[in-house]
């Protein structure tokens, strides 16, 4: 038996969720995250690029047309990932997020998983993502799940374009 509450993952935007969901704390923290670690980091939200700053503000309009799945503890918002439209038979896994007062529970590794079941449900033949070289830990947790290294689609320096099939 655990004191800890147990973790649901949801479909956002789902009934039983209001519009002041969390969802936007959570993308706040990965994005502010991201930029301190590139060495860009900024004093707030209104810092960051307008790519950025819109899922924040308007996640609904941002994620129109993919999934968004939220890990909740209670009615608490504690992880999120965007599992993105199927493009050429191909869906994209983007801003995996578990705030870290909730890290090591095995939250990251549901939503994954999550998403692998929605993509399976989509009929997606590949699930791929891109990651940080220097988020070794994300890097490890996704090869555990099956993801390998693939050739790059992104011109960024330092990204890990990573694939799975489904």
């Amino acid at each position: 038996m655990t004191d800890q509450p147990e973790v649901a993952i949801v479909r956002w935007p789902g009934q039983a969720l209001s519009s002041r969901d969390g969802l936007a704390d959570l993308l706040a923290s990965y994005h502010l995250q991201t930029q301190a670690e590139k060495g860009e980091a900024v004093a707030g939200v209104d810092g960051l690029p307008d790519c950025y700053r819109v899922e924040i503000t308007n996640p609904r309009t941002a994620f129109a047309n993919d999934v968004v799945l939220l890990a909740l503890s209670g009615d608490t918002p504690v992880g999120c990932l965007v599992v993105t439209a199927s493009v050429a038979g191909r869906a994209e896994v983007k801003r995996l997020w578990t705030a870290p007062a909730f890290r090591g529970r095995g939250i990251a590794s549901r939503l994954v998983n999550a998403a692998l079941a929605h993509a399976a449900e989509s009929g997606v033949s590949a699930v791929r993502l891109s990651v940080w070289k220097w988020r070794e830990d994300a890097i490890a947790l996704y090869e555990r799940l099956g993801f390998t290294v693939t050739q790059s689609w992104d011109e960024r320096e330092q990204l890990v374009c990573m694939e799975r099939a489904v």
